[in-house]
């Protein structure tokens, strides 16, 4: 028979409780099925005839300068979502990025997941890779899609507060595995792009499998082709359309099937 709480347990559990769900209710925009539905800018949804090129976790001084080259053989333009800690260790590759016509984004300060509430160091933290890529750059950037795509109400303030505008994705690649492939990339993408959509894929390994951003690489001429034959344009965020769509403050915290305490990530060990 269960032992039922004390009434001054039960007092603090419940509004223990509540907070959690307040801060990590609105990650339920994790899934494709509630922001494509609820929030289609913060899906990435834009001009249905363009579609957005977006890279996350660099920069990466072997890698991204082979992906900009391939960009650049392909007349692509893109958007580089990095992450802080990087821009100080590799300023010189954020500096080529901007100067060969991309667009950086942040993806914050370092690639970890939020399930604890730390609003001061959310803020802290954007706040911090927001300056550093201001400082290499020259440019102070728009947009933030968090690590995982896990946006906390935390991390919706943070981002407020930074400056930011939170866009995650409408297709990807899964091209952080050991087993993609150049086909797998491009066909995993395709399975899910229509006009208007956001691709999230990945110029380094850094937090993925060893060597497969070279994947993601080769499948890059024949994903750009299939769109350009489908008679979309395609390009970076700033060319797409989303802005106006974007919530500038979190949705509230979901009910019912959404209302979970740990969203499903897709694949322990690395993800967006």
């Amino acid at each position: 028979m269960p032992v039922p709480l004390p009434r001054a347990a039960a007092a603090v559990g419940l509004p223990l409780a509540g907070a959690a769900l307040a801060h990590v209710g609105p990650a339920a925009t994790w899934l494709p099925v509630v922001r494509g539905r609820l929030i289609p800018g913060l899906a990435g949804v834009g001009h249905p005839r363009h579609v957005a090129l977006t890279f996350d976790d660099g920069p990466d001084p072997v890698s991204t300068p082979r992906f900009l080259d391939a960009l650049d053989g392909l007349g692509v333009r893109a958007t580089f979502f990095v992450l802080g800690d990087a821009v100080v260790r590799h300023p010189g590759v954020v500096r080529e990025t901007v100067r060969r016509g991309h667009e950086v984004a942040v993806h914050g300060w370092s690639h970890d997941r939020p399930w604890l509430p730390a609003p001061t160091r959310d803020v802290r933290a954007l706040r911090r890779a927001v300056a550093a890529v201001r400082d290499v750059t020259g440019v102070t950037p728009r947009w933030y899609r968090p690590p995982y795509g896990i946006l906390t109400s935390g991390r919706w303030a943070a981002a407020r507060a930074a400056g930011l505008r939170p866009v995650l994705w409408t297709a990807w690649g899964r091209d952080w595995t050991a087993t993609a492939t150049p086909a797998s990339v491009r066909a995993t993408v395709e399975a899910d792009l229509r006009g208007g959509g956001t691709v999230l894929l990945h110029d380094t390994d850094r937090t993925a499998a060893p060597g497969c951003w070279r994947a993601t690489l080769s499948a890059l001429p024949g994903l750009v082709a299939g769109v350009r034959a489908a008679g979309l344009a395609v390009g970076p965020l700033a060319e797409h359309g989303t802005a106006a769509a974007l919530p500038v403050t979190a949705p509230p915290a979901p009910y019912g099937p959404a209302a979970v305490a740990h969203p499903q990530v897709p694949e322990p060990g690395r993800r967006p």
